[in-house]
């Protein structure tokens, strides 16, 4: 599933603070994570890693590192600091559901 990143039509709020202007796709994931609706694991990224490793590793295809880039709630760069805290979904199927 293709995502255009730069179709901005809505905003994230995290800890009472609009932090994160993305598209509908990611807030819906991001909420979803946050409900519980879509289960994922907590992972903290490492130095030298990077969220389309992360999701050939997961997921079997670096091309949806949007997932983990959207449930985790941190926009759309590809290198994220060392220590941060990721939401990496559990299944890509479900993702790419609660996304469709």
């Amino acid at each position: 599933m293709a995502i255009n990143r730069y179709s901005f039509v809505n905003s994230v709020t995290i800890n009472n603070k609009t932090t994160l202007a993305t598209n509908a796709i990611s807030v819906k994931i991001y909420r979803a994570c946050n409900s519980g609706d879509l289960p994922a694991r907590n992972y903290v990224m490492q130095d030298g890693e990077r969220l389309d490793i992360l999701a050939g590793k997961y997921y079997g295809d670096s091309q949806y590192w949007w997932i983990i880039a959207a449930a985790s709630g941190i926009g759309w760069g590809l290198q994220v600091p060392p220590g941060t805290l990721l939401r990496i979904p559990n299944s890509l199927s479900l993702s790419l559901a609660v996304a469709g």
